[in-house]
C-alpha cells in the first residue's frame, strides 16, 4: 500500500501535464505592433559659433538696425556772422570833414568844401569855421551814430551866419548830408541827439528887435531823412543877455 501511493501520484501528475499540452483550444493570432519613435538630439554647435537666440535677434536701441531706421537729422545751415558794429562818429573827426554836395549845397557851394582843422577859407574872403556845440547819435535809424555840429560862415562884413550841419556815418567816417541855416548872428548854445531827433538850442530875436539884440532862446527839434531836415517843433522863452 505504501509503494502504490507514490506510483499513483506520479501517474496522476503525468496525465495532468499531458492534458495541458494537448489542449487544442483556439489561440489568438492578433499581432501587437510596437512603433518606436527615434528622437535625434541636435548636434552641438562648434565652440566658435554662436547660436542665434530669439531674444538677442530683436533690434535694440543701440543696434545698427535701430540706428539705420532712425531719421537722419538735417544738417544745420551755418549761421551768418553778426555784422560788425560801425564805430560812432566823434566831434573831433568833423574837423577834417567835407561840407556841401550837389544834392544839398552848403549855402552857395555845391562842391565839397574840405575842412582843415575845422576851418575853410575861400578865395572870395568867405570863411567857414566849426563851433563848439556838437552831438553824436543815430539820426536816420541805421543804428550808426552820425553827428550834428554848429558852423559859422563869415562873408567879410559884420554878418556871422550860424547853421547846424548834419553828417551821416559812412563806415565810421563822416559823410555830409545837409545844413540848416539859422540866420545872421544867432549863436547855437547846445545840440543833443536822442530818438533819431536833434534838439538845437539857439539864441534869436523877436520881430520888433534890432539885429544887435538877442532876446529869445529857441529850442528847435529836427528830424533828418536823407538830405532833408524837417523842423518838428520849436519853443521860445525870453532871453536876457
Amino acid at each position: 500500500m505504501r509503494r502504490t501511493l507514490p506510483i499513483v501520484v506520479a501517474l496522476t501528475l503525468l496525465g495532468f501535464s499531458t492534458g495541458c499540452a494537448g489542449d487544442s483550444g483556439p489561440v489568438s493570432t492578433a499581432t501587437t505592433t510596437t512603433t518606436t519613435t527615434t528622437v535625434t538630439a541636435p548636434a552641438a554647435a562648434p565652440a566658435d559659433e554662436v547660436t542665434p537666440d530669439a531674444t538677442s535677434s530683436a533690434p535694440t536701441a543701440d543696434s545698427p538696425t535701430s540706428a539705420a531706421s532712425a531719421p537722419a537729422k538735417p544738417a544745420s545751415d551755418p549761421q551768418p556772422a553778426p555784422p560788425k558794429a560801425v564805430p560812432a562818429l566823434t566831434c573831433g573827426q568833423l574837423a577834417g570833414a567835407d561840407l556841401g554836395s550837389p544834392k544839398a549845397p552848403f549855402y552857395d557851394h555845391t562842391d565839397h568844401i574840405p575842412l582843415l582843422d575845422g576851418i575853410w577859407n575861400g578865395e572870395d574872403g568867405t570863411g567857414v569855421a566849426l563851433q563848439k556845440p556838437c552831438a553824436t547819435g543815430d539820426l536816420d535809424g541805421d543804428k550808426a551814430a552820425g553827428a550834428a555840429r554848429a558852423v559859422v560862415v563869415r562873408t567879410g562884413g559884420t554878418g556871422q551866419f550860424w547853421s547846424v550841419v548834419f553828417w551821416h556815418n559812412a563806415a565810421g567816417k563822416p559823410a555830409y548830408r545837409t545844413v540848416v541855416d539859422l540866420g545872421d548872428r544867432t549863436p547855437v548854445t547846445s545840440i543833443g541827439i536822442a530818438g533819431q531827433k536833434a534838439t538845437v538850442v539857439w539864441l534869436t530875436r523877436s520881430d520888433d528887435a534890432t539885429m544887435a539884440e538877442l532876446n529869445t532862446r529857441r529850442t528847435s527839434v529836427y528830424r533828418l531823412s536823407g538830405v532833408t531836415v524837417t523842423e518838428l517843433s520849436h519853443t521860445d522863452t525870453p532871453y536876457t543877455p
